[in-house]
């Protein structure tokens, strides 16, 4: 069996594929369901309700979306140029950390800044050190063939453990009563709420407009072309005059900033302070949101509710008809596989020999 290259894809392959990766996913899903001893269309239906059924449960799902956005982008934008970014976990939490530094200094009053002023400069800071914590694998990978997976996969660790030091020492909350967690933000420098007496906020709105800005920045700017092109032959890029090193330190400061943004959205919006739980692996999701998104800035946003919405569905489901929440991530991760393997059928053919 060997594949082979088609010459052009067909429009009917296109939209059929994700559409047959659907149905893979619920089949493949369904065995599992019925293995649990549980009604497959009841299941199906209280995940459905779980996560959009309500008020209660949408608000939930975008709350649970907005961190799957912003680390979607970023490794949307590193994968396009071929940096594959999976450290998007480390860079969250170096920006949260960035972001509580500078917020919740001397007792979470900054240094006596007006708001608006410390709100920026939190951001700054998080977007930067997202950025600074990604440049070291990309100059490397660029000058000296380092392979950024494992560099920016071991950053991760390292960053926790960072993040563990910090929260256990300089940056302890004395008032936690022992508790490793940071300092907490000021009231005015936390988002508002898009709707009263839920817990979704206004970095939705700051996500969706990235994605905008991104799309735009890929398709219609001479930055987004050197990073196409880069992403589909780097030599070829540079034997045409694309500055390919320069190209890769840019996607490196883009892709990690919006991880780092992540974090400071996160802290801002949800918890208020940092704690060493603070996300369940939201940078590593972001790698499943790019490529269900198919590295598309405005995919990502409908796939990170897509994902927020079944791990949500899945709790409310758990409890209903007793099927383990894992199946939340065996639904998604199924997903990403199906999705890929028909994204492989629609670019080339199976021949057997």
């Amino acid at each position: 069996m060997r594949l082979e290259k088609r010459a052009q894809s067909s429009t009917l392959a296109l939209v059929l594929a994700p559409i047959a990766a659907v149905l893979v996913t619920l089949l493949v899903s369904a065995l599992l369901v019925l293995w649990a001893g549980a009604a497959v269309a009841q299941t199906y239906g209280l995940l459905l309700q779980g996560g959009f059924g309500s008020v209660f449960a949408l608000t939930e799902t975008l709350t649970r979306a907005i961190p799957l956005m912003f680390t979607g982008l970023a490794a949307t934008v590193a994968f396009k140029a071929r940096l594959f970014n999976i450290g998007g976990e480390g860079q969250l939490y170096v920006g949260a950390l960035a972001a509580v530094a500078v917020g919740g200094l001397h007792g979470g009053s900054g240094f006596a800044l007006p708001p608006y002023v410390l709100f920026v400069l939190m951001m700054l800071a998080a977007a930067l050190a997202g950025a600074l914590l990604l440049l070291g694998p990309a100059l490397m990978k660029a000058r000296l063939g380092v392979d950024e997976v494992v560099t920016t996969l071991l950053l991760n660790f390292i960053v926790l453990l960072l993040v563990s030091l910090m929260l256990d020492g300089p940056m302890k909350d004395p008032s936690a009563m022992g508790w490793p967690q940071s300092v907490a933000l000021m009231g005015e420098l936390e988002l508002s709420k898009l709707i009263p007496q839920t817990r979704v906020h206004t970095g939705l709105l700051w996500a969706c407009a990235l994605s905008v800005g991104l799309w735009a920045l890929m398709k219609y700017t001479v930055l987004g072309f050197d990073i196409r092109a880069v992403g589909a032959n780097a030599r070829a890029a540079a034997f045409a005059g694309v500055p390919v090193t320069r190209t890769m330190v840019l996607v490196a400061m883009l892709s990690g900033a919006l991880a780092g943004l992540a974090g400071a959205i996160e802290v801002a919006g949800r918890t208020s302070y940092l704690t060493l739980d603070m996300s369940p692996g939201y940078g590593y999701s972001g790698i499943v949101i790019a490529m269900l998104a198919a590295l598309h800035p405005l995919g990502v946003v409908a796939a990170s509710v897509f994902v927020a919405g079944v791990l949500v569905g899945a709790d409310s489901m758990s409890r209903a008809v007793g099927v383990p929440t894992y199946i939340a991530d065996v639904i998604v991760a199924t997903s990403l596989i199906a999705v890929l393997v028909a994204t492989l059928l629609t670019q080339y053919r199976v021949r057997l020999k």
